[in-house]
């Protein structure tokens, strides 16, 4: 069982699910404490998003992709680029929730947002920003 365990995890694929389910799980609950303190479906989702985002790039690029490159001329790039995703991701979240706002809750909207963006983040992740 262990040894199908550490199979498993030596696949860049699976090990970009469990770090990107944890920071789902962080997202869900920074948006239903947001709401619960009186944020509105924007704001709630805005801020899941961009902490979520800070947690993801660190794991993804320490734990999924195992590059420990931290010297400015690597690290720059990927920050530029990732930045560049980060923006359009951004975007692509908050135009989702104000077409959908008035008919599906935050959470079900950042949830569809999230699997969209999760496609062709680990592509470009994979073959681009924290390529070895």
């Amino acid at each position: 069982m262990k040894a199908k365990v550490r199979e498993l995890l030596g696949r860049s694929t699976v090990r970009y699910v469990v770090v990107g389910l944890s920071v789902y799980i962080i997202e869900l609950i920074v948006i239903v404490l947001a709401e619960g303190l009186g944020a509105g479906a924007i704001l709630a989702v805005g801020l899941s998003f961009w902490i979520g985002l800070i947690v993801s790039f660190i794991f993804q690029k320490l734990v999924t992709f195992g590059d420990k490159r931290f010297h400015r001329r690597i690290l720059l790039p990927q920050l530029v680029v990732f930045s560049m995703l980060v923006l359009w991701n951004f975007g692509f979240t908050l135009l989702m929730v104000k077409l959908l706002d008035h008919v599906l809750p935050a959470v079900i909207i950042r949830s569809l947002a999230l699997a969209m963006t999760t496609i062709w983040n680990f592509y470009l992740y994979k073959t681009r920003i924290f390529k070895l």
